[in-house]
């Protein structure tokens, strides 16, 4: 099953590591995949074009379906390969209910989290503005106090839909390691630190971390002071 799928990604982008966490829970170790360099503007190359008119990563391909959001893809694997692996939709209408919510939120976080760490790369540097990025930083900080009160709320040791691991922690899990990577403070957020050392070790997600984290272990500190 797993060779006839076809994986086009880039490391440390969440898009796709929300999709190799996805196969790995699912047992389809042994896809057909290609790293390609954002640098060097692979994702914009004829290889990626044919599967992707988008140009972005990641590009996934199925036998002869093409699910190319990572959302999409994740619900995807879930639906066609619900009984091997993992099952990653809860059976309570509660905890799948609270999936479904955090999974959609977490698009939001993501975008906040962006509009941080990558402003410089997103607005032309005759459009910035250190008021703007204040702002970012401040929208920044209102959602992370958020989901310290999501967590919290559900107890030490728990799952972003509760006590199971589900789509809600692949889709989001790669923005909070997005987020430590980028120096937030453990300390200052306390519940999502927790979150964070509790999943970082998963097997799923040891197996797809970004190969580049692995070689510089540093990290940046952007988010030092959010």
């Amino acid at each position: 099953m797993a060779k006839d799928m076809t994986l086009l990604w880039g490391s440390g982008s969440p898009p796709c590591w929300r999709v190799m966490i996805a196969l790995e829970e699912k047992n389809l170790q042994g896809y057909n995949h290609k790293l390609l360099s954002f640098d060097k503007k692979e994702h914009k190359s004829q290889e990626v074009l044919d599967i992707n008119p988008r140009g972005q990563l990641p590009s996934f391909k199925h036998g002869d379906n093409i699910v190319n959001d990572s959302y999409a893809a994740c619900f995807y694997l879930e639906s066609q390969f619900k009984s091997q692996g993992n099952a990653l939709i809860p059976d309570s209408p509660a905890e799948q209910a609270l999936m479904y919510q955090r999974m959609f939120e977490g698009l939001v976080f993501y975008e906040k989290l962006n509009a941080v760490i990558y402003y410089k790369w997103f607005v032309p540097e005759e459009e910035r503005h250190d008021s703007a990025l204040t702002r970012n930083k401040e929208a920044l900080a209102t959602e992370l106090k958020l989901w310290e009160g999501y967590l919290k709320k559900l107890g030490s040791g728990s799952y972003l839909a509760g006590k199971s691991f589900s789509l809600a922690d692949v889709t989001v899990f790669p923005t909070v390691a997005y987020l430590f990577r980028f120096g937030l403070s453990a300390e200052r957020y306390p519940v999502l630190g927790e979150y964070y050392a509790l999943l970082k070790d998963r097997p799923s997600i040891k197996a797809s971390w970004p190969p580049h984290w692995l070689e510089n272990t540093k990290g940046q500190d952007t988010l030092k002071e959010i």
